[in-house]
């Protein structure tokens, strides 16, 4: 599918709030060491962070349901420039903690109606594929920005970094501004319509199976660095590399997602989940060794991200008469998917399981998203088959 220039700009904003986003996983302990504080502590920076996203994707998306898109999407994005300035100049841990909770707040709302965005500019059949576009951002985020964050985290300070995002977030904003159409609302928004619609059952289980898929991931990337430092013995050089290694896999995956969801969205998530398990299983084993442990970060990225076009468009496919407000919390879902993760792989630490055991954390929690997706899958073929019986009866 050819990338138009909306999707380009809106690929943009997705880089740069997912360079935010994932960036101080690979400066956990470079944070952690600065403000005197423990790894699964400076962890809760990444939990605050999603929590923040799970309250402000319905809260940003509802209070400004009636403003154009492309007014709601520089907002979003003046919240990202503000939150990462705090950030930059926190001189405490909790100082940090505001910044992070701040910035959060405009990542329901960019990822919710950005992706109903992209999918009104495209034909039906390509609507997992533009999904896939505009997260291609936050896939080229993990490739380049992140290793490049840990990288400035390591030699200069984490602030630094900060700094870069919010430099970022003011670029974005002049990209939205001059490429997108207003892309005003033509109808007033029901807000009434759009809560009923999120609580249909089948919406509730995609979004859940959202929540489930995303722990999954988030168990295990959130304390890679640490991981890979103390289990795998690697030097800075050799976790940087697997760093821009898992984001080639993610952007990988984010591609292949999108093509073959647009053909089974069913088949996309089983076999992604399948594969995660397996290679986190494989991983918990092998972490001592380098040669097994990079092809396996690599296959891993792919599979992780493989999971999320398919599972954005399901919540809108199933929630297509208020597709905003389920998009915003789609996105909220997936971070609270990140949040879980990260307190889960806290909870393995602290009890004295180690690191080394938090793979395996990752690989129960993909096995309950594959039992879920199973049992959504039959329970949506029993649907299909009564209306075609009630349709044969009439």
């Amino acid at each position: 599918m050819k990338i138009n220039i909306p999707l380009l700009a809106l690929a943009l904003g997705a880089f740069g709030i997912g360079l935010t986003e994932f960036s101080p996983m690979g400066m956990l302990p470079i944070i952690a060491n600065d403000l005197a504080v423990s790894i699964p502590t400076a962890g809760l920076l990444i939990s605050a962070y999603a929590f923040g996203v799970l309250i402000g994707a319905p809260v940003m998306t509802l209070l400004f349901a009636n403003m154009s898109r492309r007014n709601l999407l520089l907002l979003s994005m003046g919240i990202f420039t503000l939150g990462n300035l705090i950030s930059a100049m926190a001189d405490s841990y909790n100082v940090l903690l505001l910044g992070r909770i701040i910035t959060s707040f405009n990542h329901g709302a960019f990822f919710g109606v950005g992706a109903v965005v992209a999918m009104s500019i495209v034909p039906a059949e390509k609507r997992a594929s533009a999904v896939a576009a505009m997260f291609s951002g936050l896939t080229i985020a993990t490739i380049g920005g992140v290793p490049l964050a840990a990288y400035i985290g390591e030699v200069i300070g984490w602030r630094p970094a900060f700094f870069a995002m919010a430099v970022i977030g003011l670029v974005t904003m002049f990209a939205l501004r001059m490429s997108l159409p207003p892309l005003v609302n033509e109808q007033k928004a029901d807000v009434r319509n759009e809560l009923r619609v999120l609580s249909k059952g089948p919406v509730l289980v995609a979004l859940l199976l959202t929540v489930v898929s995303a722990s999954a991931m988030f168990t295990v990337f959130t304390y890679i660095v640490p991981i890979l430092q103390d289990e795998t013995q690697a030097s800075t050089v050799f976790v940087t590399s697997m760093l821009v290694l898992y984001g080639v896999g993610l952007a990988l995956g984010n591609y292949l997602g999108g093509r073959f969801a647009d053909r089974s969205l069913d088949l996309t998530l089983i076999s992604s989940l399948v594969a995660v398990i397996v290679l986190l299983g494989i991983f918990a084993v092998a972490v001592s060794s380098k040669m097994i442990v990079a092809p396996l970060i690599f296959l891993w990225g792919i599979a992780s991200f493989a999971l999320v076009p398919p599972l954005q468009s399901l919540v809108v496919q199933e929630a297509k008469e208020a597709p905003n407000l389920a998009s915003a919390m789609n996105i909220g879902a997936f971070n609270l998917g990140n949040a879980l993760g990260a307190l889960l792989g806290a909870g393995v630490i602290n009890t004295g399981f180690g690191l080394a055991s938090v793979p395996l954390a990752g690989a129960g929690t993909a096995m309950l998203g594959l039992i879920m997706v199973l049992l959504f899958r039959r329970g949506r073929l029993q649907r299909r088959q009564q209306a075609l019986n009630n349709c044969t009866q009439s």
